[in-house]
């Protein structure tokens, strides 16, 4: 492990500097030597500026959740909080030039989380005082009251070479007296961070293609650069007023504009890294794909980006890793997991390479993986395997369509125009191949594609969309979803109309002599099944002979006698269908962050005739090639079930149990122990990152730049991460390299503080002198009839 960190947002004052690495706070000699640690908190520290005489330290800290500004000695010790906005953004600027307050700009009391406002606070405490500037994101004070402010950008690195209206734009108040006036505005760029060097004015531009520092007068003259940057962008330069420090690819950077210096500080941080510790998760924390075995018995599942066969309750669970040579990542994603028509053997994919291959295992571990494909067929989102055969059909990014047989190079079968090819479905006897095609944008149909031959048929007219489809394993139909019975509701507030729930399940007659399902028949009073238990096995198990009659196949077309409605997926069982609905939400933020589990599992059986719920506060769920073994995933958790069970007469109002066990279904993820080795996952998350942008900017071209000379450039700077964060750090800046915008890091497995949010009054309060306390001078209303939009302190009998 490298001794060298991933320098972050340094503070100079004198001889001392201090930096973010870590998460935390550290300080340094300004020539360098081993950093000293001076905070160990939960959360994340950054943005550190030193007071004017180096002898204190603010910083924002989250050690309760939200961005907050703290201060402490220099030297260490205990952080004092200084604010309680509970605001989403907050920015440390720096310190009055006496030392006596803290310039930070923030959203709060702003309806914009971008809207950032401009407050001093005192250093010894204090309410905040808003400056009554408007919008900005960083302030530079100077000693005479002459004020530089920064608006709209803070790190040009995220996004290089930005000319769009956000860009950073530079305002200065020379004389102090609230008179600004917008500077550099002949230079083209997108300038932040404006600091105040002598009496000229300091500022981070990419107005020459590559962030650099450069300097001009308080009238926006005598452009002058001081750095040379080429690699990547300088970064959140802080100054003393003769020295700015700043970072640039994880190094400290130290400019002395006096003599024109520029010097890498040469600065090591001893530690154990905790954050880099190898460690064991649940398998339920991020579990990705599931699917029975073919008789039933165990599942094939991928959590973590692990491969796992697990027997649903009996029995050791086995992962199975990619195929071992001299791959030039440490570590690979696996995928898609699937069982091929034996259960000795499972397919999937990994990105051991650098790039996504489809790889064949068996799962006792007897030999080695063997990879069946190639680098670079793009990003694969869709991988299934024949019941009948060694074959596998494959779907990716780049809207292409793959079959591949043993031994054979994979053969290109159908190329989409509008979307990508979805939901792959090969019939019983592995002679078809069922999916969903897309000839333009936001219109999807069914296609079927014999894979002998490679013909194509198109099983549905292009309506709308058509999507999940299923194949009757007796070969009779084919089941999906679509939404093509319209049946309109009048908006409430509106005069005009819309479609809800658009959704319903639908089913094809494959050949012109099957009859209409849905037309009872009659029956003897006893169950057909009581008749065939001298029925042999082998006969049980043939695979029928499907036949598509593609003649009038579209017209060949039957609703299900059930409601429209929010379908998600639909799968076919035994004389029955099965498929998820889900109640159509809101999309207010209360609504959208509520659990998924809301889903109903529903089964529709042809020889009863009627529809029942079997399963409620679903997520997700697949059916076994075996036609009756169903996994479902319900609040972090999965169960099976017999899908060719009885139906129940009516909903059940209790919950099934909760215990595992084949009694109750429940399977228990408990007996997969993940391990998470984070430096080699972070290799693989940033070259993923990588990939992804490749497979899918919209300029094939990249902006021009030579993406496959950006990946080398970034993972040079693995070794110095030490944390989730930072990780998060070189990606976004790596996407910057695009100089697009829509290129994003979210999320992550990053450790989360304590949450203690803060209660908000919805009024203004300010302290009184004479009465001794607080006095609220304003109580804002909203709606009375939504308690969440309006203040506590106007509900009736509050008497405020």
């Amino acid at each position: 492990m490298s001794s060298t960190g991933y320098v972050r947002t340094p503070t100079i004052a004198g001889d001392r500097i201090v930096f973010a690495c870590e998460d935390d706070l550290w300080s340094v000699d300004a020539a360098g030597g081993a950093a000293r640690r001076l905070t160990t908190t939960e959360g994340e520290c950054t943005l550190p500026r030193l007071s004017p005489d180096g002898t204190r330290l603010a910083f924002v800290g989250r050690d309760e959740g939200t961005p907050e500004l703290y201060v402490m000695d220099a030297e260490g010790g205990v952080p004092r909080r200084l604010t309680f906005l509970g605001s989403d953004a907050l920015n440390c600027c720096g310190w009055s030039r006496d030392a006596r307050f803290i310039y930070f700009t923030s959203d709060a009391g702003s309806p914009f989380v971008k809207e950032t406002l401009a407050f001093r606070v005192d250093a010894a405490g204090g309410e905040p005082v808003e400056l009554g500037i408007g919008h900005a994101m960083t302030l530079d004070v100077a000693a005479n009251g002459a004020t530089l402010l920064g608006r709209n950008a803070i790190d040009p690195a995220r996004w290089k070479r930005y000319r769009g209206g956000t860009a950073g734009h530079l305002w200065v108040d020379a004389a102090g007296d609230g008179a600004y006036r917008r500077i550099c505005r002949n230079i083209d760029g997108n300038h932040v961070w404006p600091l105040w060097l002598g009496e000229r004015v300091l500022f981070l531009s990419d107005h020459e293609g590559i962030g650099n520092l450069y300097s001009v007068t308080a009238e926006g003259d005598d452009l002058r650069r001081h750095t040379n940057e080429r690699e990547h962008y300088a970064r959140f330069p802080a100054g003393d007023g003769t020295r700015v420090a700043y970072a640039c690819g994880g190094e400290l950077v130290l400019l002395d504009p006096r003599d024109g210096s520029v010097r890498r500080v040469p600065v090591t941080m001893p530690s154990n890294a905790p954050e880099t510790a190898r460690r064991f998760v649940d398998a339920s924390e991020l579990l990705e794909t599931w699917q029975p075995s073919h008789d039933g018995t165990a599942l094939a599942l991928v959590t973590r980006g692990r491969a796992y066969t697990m027997p649903l309750w009996e029995e050791a669970v086995a992962e199975h890793p990619a195929a071992s040579g001299n791959e030039p990542v440490p570590a690979a994603r696996r995928r898609l997991a699937t069982w091929l028509h034996d259960d000795k053997r499972i397919a999937y994919v990994d990105d051991a390479s650098g790039f996504e291959r489809i790889a064949i295992t068996p799962v006792d571990a007897s030999a080695s993986a063997v990879y069946v494909t190639a680098d670079d067929a793009g990003i694969l989102h869709a991988l299934v395997a024949s019941p009948a055969g060694d074959m596998l059909a494959f779907a990716t990014n780049r809207h292409e369509l793959w079959l591949l047989e043993p031994g054979n190079a994979p053969r290109l079968l159908d190329r989409s125009v509008g979307e990508r090819i979805e939901d792959l479905a090969f019939s019983p006897d592995g002679r078809w191949l069922a999916y969903t095609w897309s000839p333009k944008a936001h219109t999807t149909i069914i296609r079927l594609a014999e894979c002998a031959t490679g013909r194509i048929v198109d099983a549905t007219s292009a309506l709308r969309e058509d999507r999940s489809p299923a194949w009757d394993p007796d070969g009779k139909y084919l089941y999906f979803l679509s939404t093509r019975d319209f049946n309109p509701v009048y908006d409430a507030l509106q005069f005009e109309l819309s479609f809800p729930e658009a959704w319903r399940p639908y089913l094809l007659t494959l050949r012109e002599m099957f009859a209409n399902p849905f037309v009872p028949k009659p029956a003897p009073l006893h169950k057909p099944e009581d008749d065939d238990e001298d029925d042999n096995d082998d006969k049980k198990n043939a695979k029928p002979e499907v036949v598509v009659e593609s003649d009038g196949l579209p017209q060949r077309m039957l609703a299900f006698p059930v409601d429209e409605g929010a379908y998600d997926r639909i799968a076919a069982g035994k004389e029955r269908a099965l498929f998820s609905r889900f109640p159509v939400r809101g999309i207010r933020p209360d609504d959208r962050d509520r659990d998924g589990s809301e889903g109903e599992l529903q089964a529709y059986d042809f020889v009863e005739q009627r529809s029942a719920t079997l399963a409620s506060e679903i997520d997700d769920f697949i059916l076994g090639p075996d036609a009756r073994t169903l996994v479902y995933a319900s609040h972090g958790k999965l169960r099976a079930i017999d899908a060719g069970g009885e139906l129940p007469e009516e909903p059940e109002d209790e919950k099934p149990p909760q215990e595992v066990g084949r009694r109750t279904g429940w399977l228990d993820l408990a007996r997969i122990s993940v391990l998470v080795e984070p430096r080699i996952e972070w290799h693989q998350m940033l070259r993923e990152a990588w990939r992804l942008q490749r497979e899918n900017f919209w300029d094939p071209q990249m902006s021009g730049i030579d993406w496959n000379a950006v990946l080398p450039r970034y993972e040079a700077l693995l070794p110095k991460i030490r944390t989730r964060n930072e990780l998060s750090d070189v990606i976004w800046e790596m996407h910057g390299e695009l100089g697009t915008s829509h290129a994003y890091e979210h999320g992550g497995d990053k450790p989360v503080p304590p949450q203690y949010r803060r209660g908000f009054l919805g009024a203004d309060v300010a302290w009184d002198d004479a009465l001794g306390g607080y006095r609220v001078a304003r109580i804002l209303r909203g709606d009375p009839w939504n308690r969440d939009a309006d203040s506590p302190l106007a509900e009736p009998g509050v008497d405020v």
